[in-house]
């Protein structure tokens, strides 16, 4: 399928076709106009979200007057990056093929199409709902929602991915390479640029971590396999606010990875949720997760093995928190004050729990 540049090439014309073509519009109704504004700044780094203001010609049954369309970055350094990961690809497939196969709640995809280096995926707007926010934290009850909703995610596809081979493993697959290679330039850069946020005694760990990054990524992959989110921050969950609302839904599926369950635990509990409460009952989320699992159907996994992955996957998410804050452009100040929080919260993570004494 051919899709016109976006987003110039959103038009009435267009949205009723392929709303039509999805069965989401009868053959004798019409989109007659449609309005784009910005959601947040507009602009992301690989990908770019507007909101859609629809009018229809008459009444028509299930369809929103809004919609969230996200489509290709127009800077063309990223649009290339993009593609280099797959990303594009990675997260159309996750809606047209995975959504609906988890009871985990992502924003309901109206219409999900892929062309070369252009996609389009036409949403549900939850205006609505709240935002998470990483310079905040994740409280204790956004933290207990959180494990309720990966519980429902890794339980769907626990030890079940044979057929999953779009999505990169932690372990042994371009991903890994390039987390490989991307943590030698950002640790250094990251013990520079966040040098308040993290401990010294931490920060000379660089060596010692970069050296054993290859057996920490094949520990992630040593336990029933699962799929993961990959980016499980606050600033891609929405909390409900109403009563008619769902506890919380995921965006942004550009990054889906295979590996254990437990990295995506680790990284909203040491990376997101306020440090007070992450000490004060880090064990009993985690112990949630794990009853999640279970009601869930998932009965080979118990509390004290998902302690010693946890304290694991903590240790080896410092390639996410070196990557991120070492690589990408801090100049932002938003930017600068939730990689600044992550590192700050990652590092007391990691005294609190003494990971890197598995490094020895």
């Amino acid at each position: 399928m051919t899709l016109p540049n976006m987003p110039d090439g959103i038009s009435p014309q267009w949205l009723t076709d392929v709303l039509r073509r999805n069965g989401h519009l009868a053959q004798d109704r019409s989109v007659v106009s449609v309005t784009r504004g910005q959601v947040g700044d507009g602009v992301g780094m690989m990908s770019e979200v507007s909101r859609l203001r629809v009018n229809y010609d008459g009444g028509v049954d299930g369809l929103p007057s809004s919609f969230v369309v996200k489509y290709p970055s127009q800077n063309e350094t990223n649009r290339e990056i993009a593609m280099s990961y797959n990303l594009y690809e990675r997260e159309v497939r996750y809606f047209a093929e995975l959504d609906a196969k988890t009871t985990a709640y992502s924003p309901r995809p109206y219409v999900t199409e892929l062309s070369g280096s252009n996609f389009v995926i036409l949403m549900e707007d939850m205006a609505d709902y709240r935002v998470g926010d990483q310079i905040i934290g994740a409280d204790l009850q956004d933290s207990k929602r959180c494990m309720d909703e990966l519980a429902k995610l890794h339980a769907t596809f626990w030890d079940d991915v044979s057929d999953l081979n779009w999505v990169p493993a932690i372990a042994e697959s371009y991903h890994a390479d390039n987390m490989v290679a991307l943590i030698e330039i950002g640790w250094p850069s990251m013990c520079e640029i966040f040098a308040d946020f993290i401990d010294p005694d931490i920060a000379r760990q660089g060596e010692a971590f970069i050296a054993g990054i290859r057996g920490l990524q094949e520990q992630m992959m040593t336990r029933p396999i699962t799929l993961l989110h990959g980016d499980f921050r606050l600033e891609n969950l929405f909390f409900g606010v109403a009563a008619d609302h769902r506890p919380m839904a995921i965006i942004d599926w550009q990054g889906p990875l295979l590996g254990m369950g437990i990295v995506d635990v680790a990284l909203l509990l040491g990376q997101n949720t306020q440090t007070s409460v992450r000490q004060a009952h880090e064990r009993e989320l985690v112990a949630r997760y794990v009853q999640g699992l279970g009601q869930a159907g998932v009965t080979d996994y118990e509390v004290a093995q998902a302690w010693q992955d946890y304290e694991m996957a903590i240790l080896y998410n410092w390639v996410y928190v070196g990557v991120v804050s070492g690589t990408l452009d801090v100049h932002n100040d938003r930017a600068f004050r939730w990689m600044s929080q992550m590192v700050a919260r990652q590092s007391n993570a990691s005294l609190d729990l003494d990971v890197f004494r598995h490094l020895q």
